[in-house]
């Protein structure tokens, strides 16, 4: 099976339209997390995302929309109650299988919360095979990742919405891995709200 793989779109339509664009036809479209801003919600990257039929986990800037502090942002006359609905059903983490592999989900740790930034140097991304999944999708840290702890390769396929890595330029992306193969790919473009933005 081929599957794209999306993070931390917050907010960027425009990105997510180009991204699904560019991926081409998968199978599954998987979503780690922090579709919107903690303060500000988007019924075009929710509805596309519901229209996919991604699946999606929950992410810290869900969890500030959805719970006390998101007063405001889900009573505004623009934020649609049935898509704010649709996004509050989803879960903190998936446990699944597709393509006959096995697949964990989650937005920046298994445990969450609290939310920690875990790169391939952290001591934390050990606990990521103790899943006991062929493949671990995250997000979070806003960085591409592709890193294997024993049997468990991990997953990150960076921002697709907001980038904040220098060492691909500051651009956005995403991931496409195939079951089969067990070959990832990430593809990276510039940011249409922040076009011309790179690195020095």
């Amino acid at each position: 099976m081929r599957l794209g793989i999306v993070s931390d779109i917050h907010c960027n339509a425009e990105a997510l339209d180009i991204a699904i664009e560019r991926m081409g036809n998968v199978d599954e479209l998987l979503c780690a997390g922090d579709a919107i801003f903690q303060f500000r919600f988007s019924n075009d990257v929710v509805s596309r995302l519901r229209e996919l039929g991604a699946r999606m986990v929950l992410g810290n800037h869900e969890d500030v929309v959805l719970g006390p502090l998101g007063d405001r942002v889900r009573a505004h006359h623009t934020t649609d109650p049935e898509l704010l609905k649709w996004l509050s059903e989803q879960p903190r983490r998936i446990d699944t299988e597709i393509g006959g592999k096995k697949f964990t989900m989650f937005h920046a740790c298994p445990d969450e919360p609290p939310y920690e930034y875990v790169y391939s140097d952290s001591p934390r991304i050990k606990e990521f095979a103790e899943t006991g999944a062929d493949y671990v999708v995250y997000g979070h840290t806003h960085y591409e990742l592709l890193h294997r702890v024993n049997s468990t390769l991990i997953i990150n396929p960076g921002s697709t919405g907001q980038p904040r890595n220098p060492s691909n330029g500051f651009r956005v992306s995403y991931a496409i891995l195939d079951t089969q193969s067990g070959e990832v790919t990430f593809d990276i473009f510039d940011d249409p709200l922040r076009p011309g933005i790179r690195s020095t």
